[in-house]
């Protein structure tokens, strides 16, 4: 376990008070001094260590431990006070799927572009059967029905966001200039250990073992085609990937992320605002991170699901922001790279994280 905080040296000093019965009498004393007055120590009240801005509950850290070590499979975790002084988890500087976490970043560049002038949350953009993904992308219904659908920007991020559509996804990612500005926005703002990769049509295939071709995007076809694949074969194209995400990040990376993202470090204030209500209306994932979230505490999220063979799932993930009602925020991240555990056992170790993290807050 690494510890990535900055912790002060806390000298503490112990009174150690003698108690004297009142069958000895008290020492002597030289002459002219008031006389000296014993009295037993108050008996002290013990208090449970809190959370502060310099350094994490110990209790909170041994159960953060406890969790990731328990847990079958390849657990990355991580947690950072918002405006404090720490984090710490565990394999939180290690490459993890993402999976629609990357959806974040399509987001923020989109936003970036519009504070620099060079989009608008109005610009429409038109969907046809040619851009259609796969998997989760609910937009495909209407496109099909009509052909071609005209969404503006502002309707896709809410899409692409809280619903997690992988086809709005990429109608931003191409309206906001592609991977390649993607990967820039990352840089520029010094993110760390976040990968971004080719889109959703040419991942998911990849991870499949398959070359994308644009009719696998209609209804059910790529579940039939991939059926079509060898176990060995996607087997070891799983294994690739997982051994090294093309669309990886570190734990580590995202909760730092997050933290530059609350404190508007990344977009204006305005995208930042907007791109926060979004993210507290995210429908997916309602019993991972959230469902642990303390009542009366906001909480903002974005999850992400990959592909399972067999009894390995892949990529099940959940990040966010939890607000205490006296305003304290952290930056919590849980990402399985691959795991045998059912999808209760999944969702109960996310909101463990969060429960803990909330039932120590010194509120």
């Amino acid at each position: 376990m690494k510890y990535f905080q900055h912790i002060g040296v806390v000298m503490l000093s112990v009174a150690l008070t003698a108690c004297v019965s009142a069958s000895r009498p008290p020492p002597s004393q030289p002459p002219g001094l008031p006389p000296l007055v014993y009295q037993n120590p108050a008996p002290s009240t013990p208090t449970r260590p809190a959370v502060t801005r310099e350094q994490p509950n110990p209790a909170l850290v041994r159960e953060i431990e406890d969790l990731w070590r328990t847990f079958p499979g390849k657990t990355g975790i991580a947690i950072k006070r918002i405006d404090g002084k720490w984090e710490f988890g565990h394999r939180e500087d290690e490459y993890f799927p993402q999976q629609s976490v990357s959806k974040l970043w399509v987001a923020m560049t989109m936003l970036d572009e519009i504070d620099r002038g060079r989009a608008s949350l109005s610009d429409s953009i038109r969907i046809t059967r040619d851009d259609l993904t796969v998997f989760y992308q609910p937009m495909a219904e209407e496109v099909e029905r009509e052909g071609a659908v005209v969404k503006s920007v502002y309707t896709l991020l809410e899409k692409a966001l809280a619903s997690s559509d992988n086809t709005a996804n990429d109608a931003l990612l191409r309206h906001a200039g592609g991977p390649d500005a993607v990967r820039r926005f990352i840089a520029k703002n010094d993110l760390g250990k976040i990968r971004f990769g080719p889109g959703e049509r040419l991942l998911q295939s990849g991870i499949a073992g398959m070359e994308w071709r644009q009719n696998l995007s209609y209804r059910r076809t790529f579940y039939a085609e991939r059926a079509k694949i060898p176990v060995e074969q996607r087997r070891q194209s799983l294994e690739a990937y997982l051994a090294d995400p093309v669309d990886g990040a570190s734990p580590l990376a995202i909760v730092r992320a997050l933290d530059k993202l609350a404190r508007g470090e990344l977009l204006s204030e305005n995208s930042t605002q907007l791109l926060q209500s979004i993210l507290k209306r995210t429908r997916s994932g309602p019993n991972r991170l959230k469902a642990g979230v303390p009542a009366g505490w906001e909480f903002l999220h974005k999850t992400g699901t990959g592909q399972v063979l067999g009894a390995t799932a892949t990529g099940y993930n959940d990040i966010g922001i939890m607000t205490a009602p006296d305003g304290t925020r952290y930056a919590v991240v849980v990402m399985l790279g691959d795991t045998t555990a059912s999808i209760p056992e999944r969702m109960r170790l996310m909101q463990s994280v969060t429960r803990a993290v909330g039932r120590y807050h010194p509120g």
